[in-house]
């Protein structure tokens, strides 16, 4: 079952990576609207031609944000981050230059020293006000779930036909000060078997990683209903495994299980 937020804020919630999270979704209420296809994605399949897609405006976004943290102020709420995620892929909101710099001055004045964290695929770091906009916010949380082009299709179905060398060059360009949030799966999909955790994917994504030199790396599993039924969770032992790959490559990583 699909899971997506009927709020512009929700929570706050715990989250296994965030804490105590407030999140923000910037994208319209009940349906998905993303520019990947993860066959792994609690929100369901992307379909963008069977709806409309109406943004909320930036005004009616930005004063539901600025009443809830008067509310948690008032009510000395304790949260861990104010996070960007919701129906799909944040970046993708017309005016998020805009939203992101309003809940910077927002979290300032009401909520101040709690970090701003945004959870993205990467696919919008080509817009350069997208990119200024996620060097500006604490926590940049971004997907890399393969190191080749041909896994990056087969789990995450991009729209675009970007290849993986353009996304390790754009996360590279966010200074270091990247996180790498990747999941590790295998399992079938339309009749295709798919592997994340081979010798050789992993081999590609440590390169990638070294390419990008990020600030850490979140390393993960299927926690949730997938909208590809067949997929299956990778064992604690091998995400541990994995995890010491990457310290072994001098860059910091954790398994959230």
């Amino acid at each position: 079952m699909a899971i997506t937020f009927d709020d512009i804020v929700f929570g706050p919630i715990h989250s296994r990576r965030f804490g105590v999270s407030l999140g923000i979704n910037l994208l319209p209420l009940k349906n998905k609207v993303c520019n990947f296809n993860c066959i792994y994605c609690e929100c369901g399949w992307t379909d963008l031609k069977s709806f409309k897609v109406n943004y909320f405006d930036a005004t009616t976004i930005i004063a539901a944000i600025e009443q809830r943290f008067i509310e948690l102020a008032k009510d000395k709420t304790h949260i861990d981050s104010i996070t960007f995620a919701g129906n799909g892929e944040p970046t993708m909101h017309p005016k998020f230059s805009t939203i992101i710099d309003a809940v910077i001055r927002l979290r300032d004045l009401y909520l101040p020293g709690i970090k701003i964290t945004v959870l993205s695929n990467s696919t919008l770091l080509g817009n350069q006000s997208v990119l200024d906009s996620l060097k500006k916010v604490d926590a940049k949380v971004m997907k890399l779930d393969a190191g080749t082009t041909e896994m990056l299709i087969k789990i995450d179905k991009p729209l675009s036909s970007k290849k993986i060398d353009w996304y390790i060059q754009k996360l590279f360009e966010l200074e270091g000060e990247v996180i790498i949030q990747t999941i590790f799966l295998k399992g079938y999909n339309d009749g295709e078997y798919i592997d994340n955790t081979t010798p050789e994917e992993l081999d590609a994504w440590i390169k990638a990683l070294k390419k990008i030199k990020p600030k850490s790396v979140m390393i993960y599993t299927i926690d949730r209903d997938t909208p590809a039924k067949a997929l299956e969770k990778i064992p604690i032992e091998k995400l541990n495994s994995i995890c010491e790959m990457v310290i072994a490559n001098g860059i910091d990583a954790k398994v959230y299980n």
